[in-house]
C-alpha cells in the first residue's frame, strides 16, 4: 500500500539524450584528452549525468590536426581495447563508433576527394541518407568564402550534414539568414550543452537558446575535451533551465544507429 506513495525515481539530467554524438576523448590526436586515464575519468563523469553511449569525433582540421581516417580508426580500435582492460569498476558509457569533426577549411576538399569523410548512421523518419551524417565545423573567427557552395556540394554528393555548435560562430546572429537558408536545405544543427550553461560566454549562450527556440537544433552534444569540461558538464546538469529544456524538447541523439 505504502509503495503507491514512493517518489518516482529521478533520472540523470541528460538521460533523455541517450547518446553524446560530439566528443574528443580519443587521446593525443587533437586538443582533447591527453591520456587514457583522463578519458576514463571524463567518461565516468558523463555516465553519471546520464549518457549511455558516446561517439568519438576527433578533429580533422588541416594543418593543425592533420588526422587521417585509417589512422584514427586504428587508434580507436586500440583505444577500445585499452579502455576495456583498464576501466576496472568504473561505470562508463558504451563507445559505439568513431567519426570526426571536419573543419571546412584548408585541406577539407582533400578529405572529401580521397574518401576520408567519416559519418554517422542515423534513422530519420523524415528522410534517409545515402552516405550518412557528416559532422562539420566552421572557423570560430572568420567566415570562409564559398562556405555555402561547399555544403551544397556535399549534399549533392549524398551526405546529410550536421553543423557543429553554430552558436559559437561570431558571424551568425540569433536570426541568421544564412542559418535559416541551411535549415531550408535540410541541414541539421548541433548545439553544445555547455553553451547553454554559459561556458563559452553570454553571446553563445543566448544564441544557443534562440536557435532551439527557432526550432533549428536537432542535436545536443557535449563537445567534451578534458576534465575541465567534465566539471562544466556536471555544473550544467544542475542548471534548472537546461533540465526544463530537456523535459519539453525532443532531440534526435537517440536516433543515431549503432
Amino acid at each position: 500500500m505504502f509503495g503507491l506513495f514512493k517518489k518516482k525515481k529521478t533520472l540523470p539530467t541528460f538521460a533523455p539524450l541517450v547518446t553524446d554524438m560530439h566528443c574528443h576523448l580519443l587521446p593525443l590526436v587533437d586538443d582533447g584528452s591527453k591520456s587514457l586515464e583522463e578519458s576514463l575519468e571524463v567518461m565516468e563523469a558523463m555516465k553519471a549525468v546520464g549518457f549511455e553511449q558516446i561517439r568519438l569525433t576527433p578533429h580533422f582540421n588541416y594543418p593543425r590536426f592533420p588526422n587521417k581516417a585509417d589512422d584514427i580508426k586504428e587508434r580507436y580500435k586500440n583505444f577500445c581495447a585499452e579502455v576495456e582492460a583498464n576501466k576496472g569498476d568504473r561505470q562508463i558509457p558504451k563507445m559505439t563508433s568513431v567519426t570526426g569533426e571536419f573543419q571546412v577549411g584548408d585541406g577539407f576538399m582533400d578529405y572529401f576527394e580521397s574518401g576520408q569523410l567519416l559519418t554517422y548512421k542515423f534513422t530519420d523518419p523524415k528522410r534517409g541518407s545515402e552516405k550518412g551524417l557528416l559532422l562539420i565545423e566552421f572557423s570560430l573567427h572568420q567566415k570562409r568564402m564559398g562556405l555555402e557552395d561547399i555544403v551544397f556540394k556535399l549534399q549533392m554528393e549524398g551526405y546529410d550534414i550536421i553543423i557543429a555548435h553554430p552558436e559559437r560562430y561570431p558571424y551568425y546572429d540569433s536570426h541568421s539568414e544564412e542559418l535559416e537558408q541551411f535549415k531550408e536545405q535540410g541541414i541539421y544543427l548541433q548545439a553544445n550543452i555547455l553553451s547553454l550553461d554559459g561556458f563559452y560566454g553570454e553571446a553563445s549562450q543566448r544564441k544557443a537558446y534562440d536557435y532551439i527556440e527557432n526550432g533549428w537544433v536537432e542535436f545536443l552534444g557535449t563537445d567534451m575535451h578534458n576534465v575541465m569540461y567534465a566539471e562544466a558538464l556536471r555544473h550544467a546538469s544542475t542548471n534548472r533551465k537546461i533540465i526544463q529544456l530537456l523535459e519539453k524538447t525532443e532531440f534526435e541523439n537517440k536516433n543515431l544507429v549503432i
